[in-house]
């Protein structure tokens, strides 16, 4: 499990870089659409890390996928549940949605509908493709 770890910790540090990026390009959208759209500096530096923290876990959570004596399942619902808890903390912690029961539902349905979309729509294009390659051999 030690060099799962390790590739946990390797795939965020090269990757988590990208969620300030991101942020950064959200809140300049924001300052030309939304009138007296203000942050603090605090408001800059919580979010900033916030972002880079999911884009930390985001990449290093896809080393689930790749733990061969684990089923589908199980790095499914590993990687499922690592990145709703770290979306739904950084959610609620920097209020980009509210500590309501509803609001929460919500988010979680969606969370877990748009999650299983991509996957879905990941494992056909990796289905699509093996079956491509096994034809050429």
């Amino acid at each position: 499990m030690n060099k799962y770890f390790k590739e946990f910790m390797h795939r965020g540090l090269m990757f988590g870089g990208f969620g300030p990026i991101i942020l950064a390009v959200i809140y300049y959208i924001l300052s030309k659409t939304v009138s007296g759209f203000a942050l603090s500096g605090g408001e800059i530096l919580v979010g900033t890390i916030s972002v880079y923290l999911l884009a930390f876990v985001q990449a290093g959570a896809s080393v689930f996928n790749q733990i061969e004596g684990w089923s589908l399942p199980k790095s499914l619902l590993c990687h499922f549940s690592t990145l709703f808890v770290s979306y739904s903390l950084c959610y609620i912690f920097n209020s980009w949605i509210p500590f309501e029961p509803m609001v929460l539902v919500l988010f979680a349905l969606i969370f877990a509908a748009v999650y299983f979309i991509i996957w879905f729509t990941v494992y056909l294009i990796v289905k699509s493709t093996g079956k491509k390659l096994n034809a050429r051999l």
